[in-house]
């Protein structure tokens, strides 16, 4: 339960969960307030001037204290504690604990503590609760106890928990045995630094091993669960073309009423503590997040999250080479950015004019917005510029009169293996999703000296990210002086259809589905010839195998036949004018 500001002590008709602050001390006490008395206002506020030695978890004194007030109150009380024994909260009732905003000067990393302690009294002397473990591990805290109270408001029996390292076990956080309270021996200052010592040890032999970020991914949706399970194969492979080690992978089937934090808050802690078992860095999620979930999420774990269209756009900006591949990425980036940019919105805005709305000038928040925008348009205009360049090539080659075939499809369907092996070009073609950013032209001179301009360009994948269809419309425009398309199909693919049919729909949304097309079948050689023979009748396919170059003598040959319709050959005077690109000879013999 998260702790709400509300009206100050002594008000009548305070809200259950209030904020009780005095504007002569720093002292605030979150929780349920109402109904106290003054003096026990009081008393919970002088607490926040004791102090505990650095190498015992709670003094007697304050422990004695703690629990009689406690009694009287008939409420727990909790105490957050930091290592140099100053109480940084006060929080009294049984659902009250901190949050990831009030803890926000306490940096915390994914294989560190928080440096914070949290004791709580419980009036009947019970053990801990699955709610304090789980604030335990979401929390990040050093330890967690549940200090009892006795009938006459003695301290009892204390129970304390800590965390983990990651471990083969799974094991999140241990529970120390119980012990009365004044038989502790705990020495608190050593326990810790071998604490963090084991931690640090893990996250060095994570650093060890290559310093490979690790995730676990995670789909919430009203799917089935083999769709789902469809779409968690390609994030992993998205994970593993960024250079992500992927621990687990987490379907939850959802239904209209978890907009907020896209699936229920109970099921996000339990993939949060998941990550924690796993000794994940992040969680991905396979559908978008929209700014409010992203924010809302933030509200429970400090764990990095991102989503299948950071993701994507992370593997752009590291295979973009080129000056126009690094523009149009640095774009659709920041036009993903400037939403989901969080603050206080308008209301603290000094730039409106007007009575009541001067002050020192923009808030930070502001700045960012008018940055990023200003970045925004001055990388809009390099676009604008590239696009003029493109334009003048297009004119060279529409002069030259050289037909021009375009290979499109599904990212990782083997669009640049193809292109070497037809043109015998060195292009990198690793087995990666989105190996290909940028566009590469190459010529294809047939046995009977007909030529071609062939160009690969950015594959495709479902639900392409719009900002980046609109930042990369410059590179698929090429597709636009396409007299024909090779749509390479990866016949290995389970979810074929589904491929062929997110292709359709880039290419309809570009306008370029009444260019002709020829489909293509690659990776034959992953199946029996049985298999690719009613494969390419299915689809009226060529089946061939770019890794084998005699495979590909039907489909040159059916290329070849289709020259008459094109326009004639380009006389070689002018093969000056072209890019250096695309005056590479080749032949496919």
């Amino acid at each position: 339960m998260r702790c709400r500001p509300g009206r100050a002590a002594g008000s009548s008709g305070a809200p259950p969960n209030v904020l009780i602050a005095r504007s002569s001390v720093i002292a605030t006490i979150h929780g349920h307030v109402s109904g106290l008395k003054a003096s026990h206002l009081a008393a919970l506020e002088r607490l926040y001037r004791r102090r505990i030695p650095a190498s015992v978890v709670l003094t007697a004194e304050l422990a004695r204290t703690t629990t009689q007030l406690s009694r009287e109150i008939r409420r727990p009380i909790g105490l957050l504690i930091t290592r140099r024994g100053a109480i940084e909260q006060v929080l009294v009732g049984a659902g009250c604990a901190p949050t990831f905003e009030s803890l926000a000067k306490f940096r915390v990393g994914s294989h560190s503590l928080r440096g914070l302690r949290l004791i709580r009294t419980h009036l009947h002397d019970e053990p801990l609760s699955q709610d304090d473990l789980t604030h335990l591990a979401l929390l990040r805290l050093d330890l967690i106890g549940a200090l009892g109270v006795t009938e006459t408001g003695e301290p009892g029996l204390l129970h304390l928990a800590h965390l983990l390292p990651p471990n083969q076990q799974g094991e999140v956080c241990r529970l120390l045995k119980p012990v009365p309270f004044h038989d502790l021996e705990l020495q608190l200052d050593t326990f810790l630094h071998t604490l963090e010592s084991d931690l640090q040890r893990s996250d060095t032999q994570h650093t060890v091993t290559g310093g490979q970020e690790s995730a676990i991914l995670v789909s919430a949706a009203p799917k089935g669960h083999a769709e789902q399970d469809e779409h968690l194969e390609e994030l992993t492979e998205l994970a593993e073309s960024a250079g992500v080690r992927v621990l687990d992978r987490i379907a939850q089937r959802t239904h209209e009423g978890y907009e907020r934090y896209l699936l229920g808050k109970g099921k996000l802690k339990d993939v949060v503590m998941r990550s924690l078992q796993k000794g994940a860095d992040l969680i991905i999620f396979d559908q978008d997040l929209a700014p409010a979930q992203a924010r809302a999420i933030s509200e429970v774990t400090d764990l990095k999250v991102i989503d299948r269209t950071q993701l994507i756009l992370d593997i752009f900006a590291r295979r973009a080479h080129t000056r126009e591949g690094k523009v149009q990425v640095e774009l659709a980036q920041l036009r993903y950015l400037l939403p989901r940019l969080s603050g206080h919105g308008t209301s603290l805005s000094r730039l409106g004019g007007g009575i009541g709305t001067r002050g020192p000038g923009e808030t930070k928040l502001e700045t960012d917005r008018r940055r990023i925008r200003d970045r925004i348009a001055h990388l809009e205009r390099e676009i604008d510029h590239v696009a003029r360049h493109q334009d003048q090539r297009r004119a060279r080659r529409v002069r030259q009169g050289l037909p021009i075939l375009s290979i499109v499809g599904y990212t990782n369907a083997g669009k640049s293996t193809l292109l070497n092996a037809l043109t015998q070009s060195q292009i990198s073609a690793q087995d990666r999703l989105f190996e290909t950013l940028d566009t590469t032209s190459r010529r294809l001179r047939f046995p009977h000296d007909r030529e071609v301009i062939v160009t690969d360009t950015v594959g495709f994948i479902r639900d392409l990210p719009k900002d980046l269809v609109g930042a990369f419309r410059t590179t698929l425009d090429e597709l636009r002086d396409a007299d024909m398309l090779l749509h390479v199909l990866d016949a290995s693919a389970s979810n074929l259809d589904q491929q062929i049919a997110a292709v359709d729909a880039v290419l309809q949304s570009l306008q370029l589905d009444t260019i002709p097309r020829v489909m293509v079948l690659n990776k034959c050689d992953r199946l029996s010839p049985r298999e690719a023979d009613v494969l390419s009748q299915r689809y009226h396919a060529i089946a061939i195998s770019a890794l084998d170059r005699e495979t590909l003598r039907p489909l040159i040959a059916h290329l070849e036949a289709l020259l008459p319709a094109f326009p004639s050959p380009p006389s070689h005077e002018a093969d000056t004018d072209l890019p250096p690109q695309e005056r590479a000879l080749a032949s496919p013999s």
